[in-house]
């Protein structure tokens, strides 16, 4: 997500002439969630720091928590520790519906990453607090000005060893300053859409993802 696309977005909804803003602008949800796109090609010029990884997992005890157990703990993983990053890269997998472009680019790869760990066996209760977790802290990663992409396509086994993790992941964050161009397509709407028209696309270097709308989405 490029620096200035708050302000953008500002100027789209309300014209270079808007309202008078008091103070610093605060970005709506809305905002964040339009901006929250699933990134699979990270500009490597830009380094994520540890105390923005930090801040990202630290939304965590501001969470619901199912009978409040907090059943989640994290490792963090900056581009310092290259073997970690190594192993990273090695055993997780991006862009399942579109195998035939091994995605991310080579020189797209991402550096920094939050491992998800479980103190319980998976169940359901696990699941829900992982959504809840995964979706808050990619919201805090785009308030910062980062994009991501929520990974359960990894080798846990793997990741579990190669980290010397106490605790078994089930999932993995990969963070860093988007280097794609990603674009929601709204679906028709009264109709019902097969399976193929809701995968994701690439054109002309463009990431399409389709998308319901309200009316179809209320039962």
């Amino acid at each position: 997500m490029a620096d200035n696309f708050l302000e953008k977005r500002y100027q789209e909804v309300f014209g270079q002439n808007g309202p008078a803003r008091k103070g610093p602008s605060r970005p709506t949800l809305d905002t964040l969630l339009h901006a929250n796109r699933s990134t699979r090609g990270f500009d490597k010029s830009y380094k994520v720091h540890r105390r923005q990884l930090e801040a990202i997992v630290a939304v965590n005890p501001l969470l619901a928590s199912s009978v409040n157990m907090q059943m989640l703990r994290f490792r963090i993983v900056t581009p310092d520790e290259t073997e970690a990053v190594r192993i990273l890269q090695a055993h997780t997998r991006m862009g399942r519906g579109l195998p035939e472009l091994h995605l991310p680019f080579p020189g797209t790869e991402p550096e920094a990453f939050i491992v998800v760990c479980t103190t319980v066996p998976e169940n359901a209760s696990v699941y829900i607090d992982l959504g809840i977790s995964l979706q808050s802290m990619m919201l805090k990663a785009v308030e910062l000005g980062l994009n991501g992409l929520i990974i359960r396509n990894f080798d846990p086994a793997d990741v579990k060893q190669g980290l010397g993790l106490p605790l078994d992941p089930v999932a993995v964050i990969a963070l860093g300053r988007s280097a794609e161009k990603i674009e929601l397509v709204p679906l028709p709407t009264g109709q019902e859409h097969p399976v193929s028209e809701l995968k994701y696309y690439r054109e002309n270097g463009v990431h399409y993802v389709p998308k319901l709308q309200l009316p179809d989405l209320l039962i």
